[in-house]
């Protein structure tokens, strides 16, 4: 974290420049995709704050519930494919959407908000700030995180 020395105090920068950052709680059910991650994307950049400027981070904190429970219009649940490779020959694997919101709804919104910011030093910065309340996950994702808990409380190390 950058920090600035005044007066023998050591703050946070964004402190010492006098940058409020506020949580903002989006529901994301019922909502379409592309939408909500212009929103999501605006919130963490700071568009919509007045001071804002294209050099510096004045951007909020986005805390997104109901990841599972988005909406995308026409026929993107079936064509709209995610890819991944490895970068060895012949790894190139592909899940589409409807696959993605079953398995790892917040990667999602995640991949469709890292496109919506521009590409440069600031934008794992934004990144970081975008988080998911997974207390409304699928039953299927509650129910490996209670057997994990259930691992660590009384299991053998």
């Amino acid at each position: 974290m950058n920090t600035v020395t005044v007066a023998s105090k050591r703050l946070p920068k964004h402190e010492m420049l006098g940058i409020n950052r506020t949580t903002h709680k989006i529901d994301a059910s019922g909502r379409i995709l592309g939408r909500l991650a212009t929103e999501i994307a605006t919130i963490l950049r700071g568009k919509n704050k007045t001071g804002f400027t294209l050099h510096e981070d004045h951007g909020d904190l986005v805390v997104v519930s109901n990841a599972n429970k988005i909406v995308v219009t026409g026929n993107k649940l079936s064509q709209k494919m995610y890819y991944t490779h490895s970068g060895y020959p012949g790894t190139l694997k592909g899940k589409p959407l409807s696959e993605m919101i079953d398995s790892k709804p917040e990667r999602v919104i995640m991949l469709a908000v890292r496109n919506m910011l521009p590409d440069n030093r600031l934008r794992q910065h934004w990144l970081k700030r975008l988080t998911f309340d997974t207390s409304s996950a699928s039953p299927k994702r509650q129910r490996a995180e209670e057997q994990t808990s259930t691992i660590k409380s009384g299991g053998v190390l």
